[in-house]
């Protein structure tokens, strides 16, 4: 029974960690990755039996919750946000960003595990802030990918038809699936940019992959995104690994980048990680890239995905910003979960 238990851990956990270089449809999209055929097995082999060690994220947090700071939701911000420009961390990648009376939401997983089975696979470290009946009507929702820590079916069902679905190309079925209109949903491809009233949403590179069983990889696409609403601009990272390319060429066309949500976790160990996840001192890079005003460590916290442990991210983020010249504090903060920030604009 223990071995068919961790079989399931392993196809739920595998679509947010493998290699993200098969073949596929869009394989393509990773030039800066050095091809390497790895599957669910060679996951399965590096965590049950290899030489890294995993710290065990969960008791980590039960022994000290300090290390994942959490707040009681502010549920009146929300239902009545400022009419300044506000972000509000849901945990992992999810954001709620408010402005110009729009919500927009990140990645949504308000659900106690990524894993295509309830029974099984990466559990919800710390509580959700809130339920998804508790958030606030929900204008846009942008997808970063498939993967199950990202494309959460239980969340995506609370929502409801009435959203409108900014996603990558290839995603369109899998909403229709779930009972959402071909016409909520609209697909990206890179570069690619819509109009929404007062928000322009522009589908920007990852260095990523896609798969939700082991028979579609590479078969959707990944996307970061750029969110200009009026005069507040956003970049969400998603999930990614780190080239010096495309980061800078999001900066470079977006020279005015307000604030920007990058991803710090699931790193570990570097030999198996590095093309899909950045790890802190690259997600600071990745800051500096783009050539944001400020930004703020998501992708973690959440749901262990790898084997570094709590305590080992923030002493490596830490680490990371004392190596940066004249750091103002405002590259790469840690939000608790839960807290809305009001972004006081030059």
């Amino acid at each position: 029974m223990r071995w068919l238990i961790l079989l399931v851990c392993v196809i739920g956990i595998v679509v947010g960690v493998s290699s993200c270089s098969a073949p596929g449809r869009f394989a393509d999209r990773n030039p800066y990755v050095t091809p390497k055929d790895t599957n669910a097995i060679d996951f399965f082999m590096m965590r049950w039996f290899g030489d890294d060690p995993w710290a065990d994220q969960m008791q980590e947090y039960s022994n000290d919750p300090s290390l994942v700071p959490q707040t009681r939701i502010d549920l009146g911000a929300l239902l009545q946000p400022s009419t300044k420009p506000q972000l509000t961390w849901l945990g992992h990648a999810t954001f709620l960003l408010q402005y110009q009376g729009l919500t927009i939401l990140t990645d949504p997983i308000l659900n106690g595990r990524a894993s295509p089975v309830s029974f099984a696979g990466p559990e919800r470290i710390t509580p959700a802030p809130l339920s998804v009946q508790d958030l606030p009507p929900i204008d846009i929702v942008v997808i970063s990918h498939n993967h199950y820590d990202h494309l959460d079916e239980e969340t995506i069902a609370g929502l409801g038809a009435q959203v409108n679905y900014m996603v990558p190309l290839g995603l369109t079925e899998w909403f229709v699936e779930q009972g959402i209109s071909a016409e909520r949903v609209y697909e990206f491809d890179w570069w690619q940019q819509l109009n929404f009233g007062p928000v322009t949403v522009t589908a920007t590179p990852s260095q990523h992959w896609s798969a939700r069983s082991l028979f579609d990889k590479n078969e959707t696409l990944w996307a970061s995104w750029h969110l200009q609403v009026d005069d507040w601009q956003v970049w969400f990272g998603g999930d990614t690994g780190y080239n010096p390319f495309q980061f800078k060429e999001i900066g470079t066309r977006f020279p005015a980048i307000d604030d920007a949500l990058i991803p710090i976790g699931a790193y570990l160990p570097r030999w198996f990680m590095q093309p899909q996840h950045v790890n802190p001192p690259e997600a600071l890079q990745i800051h500096q890239d783009l050539g944001a005003t400020r930004s703020y460590a998501m992708h973690w916290g959440t749901y262990q995905l790898a084997a570094e442990s709590l305590k080992q991210t923030r002493e490596d983020l830490a680490a990371a910003k004392q190596n940066v010249a004249n750091d103002n504090n405002e590259q790469l903060k840690i939000l608790a979960i839960g807290e809305t920030k009001t972004i006081i604009q030059d």
